[in-house]
């Protein structure tokens, strides 16, 4: 008799995915699935939170089936009780672990919500020069260069309105804000807070530099209401006084945009067929992509540029 014939090959294991259906991949888990034409969707992926990363993409393309993740092991018949509660990871030998403080843990929230916005960044060298003389002049009237940023950001601000409008949650409407309050990050025992600037457009650069002393007092004391870090509707992170050249911001929640201001320092510049020493400072601009096309935040950013570039009118508003 003829001998019984192979047996069949095993199936592929089903695919687990995420909860909330999405399928995420690591940027270089991507290029390798396009370039061995391989499916994510077909992929399982073992990284964090059901991520695909390059392994997978791999072991999909041999057919070898990866490593389960953890999440697949909560994949059981609808009937079978919840899992129990993930124990906490082992603590290092001489470690000690200790919770997040309440401000820190309310700034992860917020920055693990952003990861669902796509967003787009856009950086530019400006000439601080002429700003830096208007700064000596301001200086011993109380106004800080951070006072003095501000201010700027909000005149060129005032001219794009849709820079500080407010995008709805289901993404359906813009509000066009009514007045430019301009939130600064500020560094905490702790955590983070951003006390607003309100209405800093209209206000003279004068009393802009009273109110930002006034918070800063108020949020090193943790007395600020919440009017008074709530409701800004476009933010300024400064890391410009600890030596940083250039930085990407994290887009807040139901703002925008965010602008990264880096140190300024001398640079060699072209300078018609010469070359010349200016103070250049990089601004790094984050804004929601989902009603911010690209086009837009540069007009914006070339508004920015011309404003601190000559802010001879900035003590007139």
């Amino acid at each position: 008799p003829p001998p019984p014939p192979p047996p069949p090959p095993p199936a592929a294991p089903a695919v687990v995915g995420r909860a909330d259906g999405r399928i995420i991949a690591t940027p270089y888990a991507k290029k390798l699935a396009k370039s061995l034409k391989v499916d994510l969707k077909t992929v399982q992926g073992t990284g964090i939170n059901g991520r695909i990363v390059a392994s997978d993409v791999e072991a999909a393309k041999s057919g070898k089936a990866p490593p389960k993740p953890a999440a697949a092991a909560a994949a059981a018949p609808a009937a079978a009780p919840a899992p129990a509660k993930a124990a906490a990871p082992a603590v290092p030998p001489g470690g000690k672990t200790e919770p997040l403080p309440t401000m820190q843990a309310a700034v992860a929230k917020n920055m693990a919500l952003s990861l669902n916005v796509p967003v787009s960044r856009l950086a530019m060298s400006i000439c601080t020069d002429e700003l830096d003389t208007l700064y000596k002049t301001l200086k011993p009237k109380g106004v800080t260069m951070t006072a003095l940023l501000s201010k700027c950001v909000a005149v060129a601000l005032a001219q794009h309105p849709i820079m500080y409008s407010t995008l709805s949650p289901d993404v359906t409407t813009v509000t066009y804000n009514e007045s430019v309050n301009v939130a600064v990050a500020v560094a905490l025992d702790g955590g983070l807070i951003t006390p607003v600037l309100t209405a800093c457009d209209s206000t003279d650069v004068y009393e802009v530099g009273r109110q930002w002393k006034e918070l800063v007092k108020k949020a090193r004391a943790k007395s600020l209401t919440p009017a008074e870090f709530s409701t800004g509707n476009f933010t300024i992170s400064n890391l410009g006084m600890f030596g940083i050249d250039a930085f990407d911001a994290i887009l807040p929640p139901g703002q925008s945009a965010i602008l990264a201001i880096g140190t300024s320092k001398p640079t060699v510049v072209p300078n018609g067929l010469n070359l010349s020493v200016k103070t250049m400072m990089t601004v790094n601009l984050t804004a929601d992509h989902r009603h911010i096309n690209g086009d837009v935040a540069a007009e914006f950013m070339g508004t920015l540029k011309a404003t601190i570039e000559d802010p001879s009118n900035i003590t007139l508003l």
